[in-house]
């Protein structure tokens, strides 16, 4: 079997933390090398983002990643690449014809792959799944003030690839039925299949030496920890505002201190956030914002555990999640998270069983959640030693299985065809 994988705006190789790197790059990257494990060839097509960088990579055994000229090739707002999808076709369909390779099956990321998928088909003939990770019309109803809109073709493009896929797989359940009740998908053809996480990679690691990897042996405050993208849907304003209140609250009561570690971001979307931040400015003034947040940058997502392991909780104050693969994370590592109860997170972060939840964009409850989990070590510990046994649940191993099923019995239902190389 020959799976091409469609990831247009976002590259299995880049490094997370960005402004359109996470979870969906290690959604691709993780099921593209497993399912090469199992013999599956499987060939990743995205936009090339660096000249200098090969177009054609073979990372892992049976897959390669090919970086497709269409536009510039420098990073671009994932907003405007829908005008470069007609090149990113054409090129894909040049390097299939040119390679002499047939793709039994398609299997598009996010609304942009979609589009392509479906162009695609029109000279395979191979059947589509489609996985959109983020749907725009919900995303457009949360989204923060001041947060750049969607692209203006995005909701009818995603409803499009819908109506014409020949399946949608749902990361949870209510991704299932958001899809359903936004663009009257059809139920019949959705399958839910939860990402995963490399349980070997993360784990837990005894925190005084994990604080010792980060460079934290001497710390003694209680570390929270944010990973994500610094975009505004993840609601990291929500948690400097209730990194306030509870400063004011475990002050006024003699509480060991409390610090911030921030991974991910880079320096553009830093300086916005830092704009859009009201609460960055007393923080600054009233407890000194170099002491109390640490704004990390990026990290290789091998040094990821020992953030998770350091700290004490991991929060997640989004304002839409389809799914959630930090919280995952962190439970593997045995860290107790705090999250919004929001799209797929109430999905992993059971309350007061793995984590705690709070209503979205609400600091004082947020703070309050925070509060309690601080000020009791036996919850925390036997919250986070729950969140380990949940997150055994979720390898890489169990989605790639699930997922070859899938295009199986896609393959297996569609009518016989010719052999078709390239256009």
């Amino acid at each position: 079997m020959r799976i091409a994988m469609v990831s247009v705006h976002t590259c299995p190789l880049a490094a997370l933390g960005g402004k359109d790197t996470g979870g969906m790059n290690v959604y691709v990257r993780e099921l593209s090398r497993e399912l090469g494990r199992r013999g599956i060839m499987v060939d990743v097509f995205t936009r090339s983002q660096d000249p200098s960088v090969p177009h054609l990579l073979e990372p892992w055994p049976g897959v390669r990643v090919v970086h497709v000229p269409a536009g510039p090739e420098t990073p671009y707002d994932r907003r405007q690449i829908f005008q470069f999808l007609p090149e990113f076709v054409e090129r894909v369909r040049t390097f299939a014809a040119s390679e002499g390779v047939t793709y039994d099956l398609t299997h598009g990321h996010y609304w942009l792959s979609g589009w392509v998928a479906l162009q695609l088909r029109e000279s395979w003939g191979a059947p589509v799944v489609q996985m959109f990770h983020t749907l725009g019309r919900l995303k457009e109803s949360t989204a923060a003030g001041g947060a750049p809109r969607e692209a203006r073709e995005r909701a009818d493009v995603e409803a499009e690839v819908m109506r014409r896929v020949t399946r949608i797989v749902a990361a949870t359940p209510a991704d299932r039925e958001q899809m359903i009740e936004l663009y009257g998908a059809d139920p019949a053809r959705i399958v839910v299949i939860p990402p995963g996480v490399d349980l070997e990679l993360f784990r837990r690691i005894p925190r005084e030496e994990a604080r010792a990897r980060v460079g934290l042996a001497e710390c003694r405050d209680r570390l929270l920890l944010f990973v994500g993208r610094l975009d505004p849907v993840k609601g990291l304003n929500i948690l400097f505002e209730a990194l306030c209140l509870l400063l004011r609250d475990l002050g006024s009561e003699g509480q060991p201190g409390v610090c911030l570690a921030v991974i991910g971001g880079d320096s553009e979307s830093l300086e916005a956030l830092r704009d859009e931040a009201t609460c960055l400015d007393e923080v600054r003034e009233r407890h000194g914002l170099k002491e109390m947040v640490a704004f990390l940058g990026s990290r290789a997502q091998e040094t990821l555990p020992y953030y998770y392991s350091a700290a004490d909780i991991c929060v997640m104050p989004s304002l839409y999640e389809s799914f959630g693969l930090v919280a995952l994370e962190a439970m593997a590592c045995g860290t107790p998270v705090v999250a919004s109860r929001v799209g797929g997170l109430p999905y992993l972060v059971r309350d007061g069983e793995t984590g705690l939840l709070v209503p979205e964009n609400d600091p004082a409850a947020l703070a309050q959640a925070l509060k309690v989990l601080l000020s009791q070590p036996e919850l925390r510990e036997r919250l986070g030693a729950r969140a380990v046994e949940v997150a055994r649940g979720y390898s890489w191993q169990r989605v790639a299985a699930e997922s070859l099923a899938l295009y199986e019995e896609v393959l297996a239902a569609r009518p016989p065809r010719p052999d078709r190389v390239g256009p």
